[in-house]
Parts: C-alpha cells; sequence; structure tokens
C-alpha cells in the first residue's frame, strides 16, 4: 500500500503557473499582511492607462462592471484591449448596466460571440429602439439601475471608483469633461471585489445578452473582428502614443508605483436592490454608517450630486452642533448637467450655511468650449465635477461610485472602498483645499440672508448675486424643480 503522502501528490492537481501580475503582486503583499496596496488615480489619462496596460497584462481573466460605456474613442479602445486579451486566452466577462447601452447591440453580439467573451446585461429593456416604452410598462424596474464599477484582472488587481468608461472620463477629447477618482488596489480587498462580482454576475437582475438579444448560433464565424474604422481611427492612435508618456504607465510596468498600505474593505449593495427587494440593512447608506463611525472632528465631502434631503440635513445639523466642521464640494448649476437634481441640493443651501456648514461649488472646467448639456432624470450623471468620496477626521476615506442623493441610497445599487488611511485622507484633504482656492466659488449669505458667489481671481474676491455662468431660464427651472415633490427620484 502507497504513502499516504505519495497517494497524495499522485492525486493533487498540479496547481496552475502564477501570471504576470500575480508574480508582481504576490510578493508586496506578503510582506504586508491583511493590508492592501493602494494608487488614487485622480488623473483622467492615468486611469486610462491603468485599465489599458492592466488589459495588455491580464493572463487568466478579466470580470469588469460598468454603469456606462460609451461607444466612442476610449470607449473602443478598451473594448479592443478586451478582445485582443481573450484571443490570447484570457476569460473575459463583461457586465453592463443596459441603460446605457443604447447603439451598441451589434458591437455586444460580436464580443459576445467570442468563445473566451461573455457579455451580460443588468436590468435589461425589452424595446431595444424605443426604450422610453420600457418606462411606460416596467418603469418600477427599469427605473433601478446598476451604478457600479470595476475593473478586475487575474483576481489580483482592481479598480474601483467613480469613473465610467468614456472620452470625458479621460480626458480623451479636447478638454477633460469630467474630475473623478479611482483607487487601483491589490491585497485581499480584491477577492471581495471578485465575489462581488460574482453575486452580480448570478443575480436575477441579470440577464445573458443571448436572453435579451435575437443571436444567430451560427451569425457570426470565424474570428472575431470589429469594424475597420476602429482600427483606423488616427485619433486613437494618436491619444495610446500619450500613454507612453505619463510617469504612471513606466511605474506600472516597473513595479515603482506610489503605494499606500492600508485595511480596507469593499461595501457593495445587495444586488437584489435592482428588484426592491433588498433588506434596510443591506443597503449602502446604512452599512457606510456603521464602518465609517461618527465624526468627531472634520467632514470633507466631494460629491458631484449631492441631495441630502431632509434626513441627511438632519443628520449633518446634528453633527455641526457636536462641533464637527463640514465642508462640502459639489458642482454648481453651471457644471451641472441635470437641473433638475441640482434643485434638490439647491433648496437646503441656506439651511446649511445659517448653521455654518462650508459650500463650495465647482465650476465648469470647460467654459465657453464644451457646453454642458442637461442629460436628464436619468442621464449619465455627467458634470465637471464626478467623485464621490469623503474622508473622516482626516483618518478614513470612502472612494466610489455613491452619490449623496436618493437615488444612489435606495434605487441604485452602488459600491465603494472604505479605507484606514491617513496619508490618503490627507491627499484627499489637500485635493479639496484645491479645488476650493482655484477652482470652485465659496457660498455665503450676505447681511439679507442672500446667498452670494465668491470668486478669488488674481488674488481679489469677487462677489456674485445670482448664479454664476447660468442664464435666467436655468435658474427659473431649478427654482421650480424645487417645489416639485419629486426629491426621492434624483
Amino acid at each position: 500500500m502507497p504513502e499516504e503522502s505519495t497517494w497524495l501528490s499522485d492525486e493533487m492537481p498540479t496547481p496552475p503557473p502564477r501570471t504576470r501580475l500575480e508574480r508582481a503582486v504576490t510578493p508586496l503583499c506578503d510582506a504586508h499582511p491583511d493590508l492592501c496596496g493602494l494608487v488614487a488615480l485622480d488623473d483622467s489619462l492615468d486611469a486610462f492607462v491603468a485599465r489599458y496596460r492592466l488589459a495588455e497584462m491580464a493572463q487568466r481573466t478579466l470580470d469588469v462592471q460598468y454603469y456606462i460605456w460609451e461607444d466612442d474613442m476610449s470607449g473602443r479602445l478598451l473594448l479592443l484591449a478586451l478582445l485582443e486579451a481573450a484571443d490570447r486566452g484570457v476569460q473575459v466577462r463583461l457586465l453592463l448596466d443596459d441603460n446605457n447601452t443604447n447603439g451598441m447591440d451589434d458591437t455586444l453580439r460580436q464580443l459576445n460571440a467570442h468563445p473566451r467573451i461573455e457579455v451580460r446585461l443588468f436590468n435589461p429593456f425589452s424595446f431595444r429602439t424605443l426604450r422610453a416604452l420600457g418606462y411606460l410598462t416596467d418603469f418600477a424596474r427599469l427605473n433601478r439601475r446598476m451604478h457600479n464599477k470595476s475593473f478586475t484582472v487575474d483576481g489580483v488587481v482592481t479598480l474601483v471608483g467613480g469613473r465610467n468608461i468614456g472620452d470625458a472620463y479621460f480626458g480623451a477629447g479636447e478638454e477633460p469633461l469630467f474630475t473623478d477618482l479611482d483607487v487601483m488596489a491589490i491585497g485581499p480587498v480584491v477577492n471581495e471585489v471578485s465575489e462581488d462580482f460574482e453575486r452580480y454576475w448570478e443575480s436575477e437582475c441579470v440577464s445573458a445578452l443571448q436572453n435579451v438579444l435575437d443571436i444567430a448560433g451560427d451569425e457570426i464565424a470565424g474570428r472575431i473582428r470589429m469594424p475597420d474604422h476602429w482600427y483606423e481611427d488616427i485619433t486613437a492612435a494618436r491619444y495610446k502614443n500619450k500613454l507612453d508618456s505619463t510617469a504612471f504607465a513606466s511605474q506600472l510596468e516597473e513595479g515603482t508605483l506610489p503605494i499606500i498600505w492600508a485595511k480596507t474593505r469593499l461595501l457593495s449593495d445587495d444586488p437584489r436592490k435592482g428588484q426592491g427587494k433588498a433588506r434596510l440593512h443591506t443597503l449602502l447608506p446604512q452599512r457606510l454608517s456603521n464602518v465609517m463611525g461618527m465624526p468627531e472632528r472634520q467632514v470633507d465631502l466631494i460629491a458631484s450630486y449631492f441631495v441630502p434631503g431632509r434626513a441627511g440635513v438632519a443628520q449633518l445639523l446634528r453633527l455641526v452642533r457636536k462641533g464637527v466642521k463640514i465642508a462640502i464640494l459639489t458642482n454648481s448649476l453651471a457644471a451641472n448637467d441635470v437641473a433638475v437634481v441640482h434643485a434638490g441640493y439647491a433648496r437646503w443651501r441656506k439651511k446649511l450655511l445659517r448653521h455654518g456648514i462650508a459650500l463650495y461649488e465647482l465650476k465648469p472646467t470647460n467654459e465657453g468650449i464644451h457646453p454642458v448639456h442637461d442629460r436628464g432624470l436619468t442621464g449619465n450623471s455627467g458634470s465637471s465635477l464626478h467623485a464621490k468620496t469623503f474622508s473622516i477626521d482626516g483618518e478614513k476615506v470612502f472612494i466610489g461610485s455613491f452619490n449623496f442623493d436618493p437615488r444612489s441610497a435606495t434605487l441604485n445599487t452602488e459600491m465603494g472602498f472604505v479605507i484606514d488611511s491617513a496619508p490618503l485622507a490627507q491627499q484627499i484633504h489637500h485635493r479639496f483645499l484645491r479645488s476650493q482656492r482655484a477652482a470652485a466659488w465659496r457660498l455665503q449669505l450676505d447681511r439679507w440672508g442672500r446667498i452670494n458667489w465668491i470668486e478669488l481671481r488674481d488674488g481679489q474676491e469677487i462677489v456674485h448675486k445670482k448664479e454664476p455662468r447660468t442664464r435666467l431660464s436655468q435658474r427659473l427651472l431649478v427654482r421650480l424643480a424645487s417645489w416639485l415633490p419629486v426629491e426621492w427620484l434624483l
């Protein structure tokens, strides 16, 4: 009878060889047990480089989950990167919210036809062309969207944060339209993101592409190839050439990125929130409050949309009465692409200011070049500011997809990292201070209780009596919307 050790060695499968990323990441993680390595990505080009280069380095799996994937230059470049990875043998899973895939059905069919790519859609529309008809017949479901954003490679590196996929998020146009923030992470939290992706991938809210679109079994044969103009785009070629010019690109290749090591955990909504079936205690706002704890000194909050509601305002004022200093940076009306959502914030400004809460509104980044268009109530959350982050007492940070509004709290699914890191909290704080000084209007009440917008220009204070860079029609729309009982939709 053979010895037990021999029997085990004969029967146990040989573990697969480590991937390139595993070989790079494992020694770093072993040197920092129980901690996660984090790199904050606030530069738009670096954020694209991270995704593109990691897709190039993938050898085993790519799990990709997004609310918006634009059919534009950067969106196509990243889809080509996924396709090339699949051609190398990488298993690619692409999970998209269906609210923003309009016009992409043929592209998704092509990708899904690849034997190593599978596409699934969250809360898909039955009407593929006239999608608005779906809201007439199935509003309760279609009003709930998957706002999560993650990009996980070989199960060892992940990117989580506020960015969607598109030119505006990566500075790929003449000027970057959105100011945003992601985190690249290694360590234990990557397993949490992978498990969460699996939970969404298998959820009842998600449908395989072949169950949504008509796909013939023999529709596509041979090697999958996107349209020729995708490969021949001169602008895309120039943008790709810029990638090598960033320090981030070389640091990523050489393993010399400035990593912050900290305890990090993922918070993510139950995907059943997409059906209205998630229990209250499982929703991200409640869990976020439990994990972050009660602030004692300072809260810095950066939010593309800030709609606190009556309960949120009451909570903020309770903190103020306990001596907590609160500063909030959000979009101005001039920078906001959904005026009705701005109304949900504007109605509370005077009350917040009267109680000592500091309010700052970001100026539009592309004045006179790329006007911000109102995208409607269920638009893409696009504005000059798109980041969603806050820090508490200079010690804890949240970075993720969660907008501080009722839609994120009760309708859309959300995710993000809670990070125990004073250095990262200081980075966020300094980012906040820079925005206050150079890129935002500071709000204050005058002696008659009216809001003034204070701008620093060449060392001088300029006082605006009306919302700067806005039209009368915009201001009237906000005033009208603030009277309507639609805050729960915002």
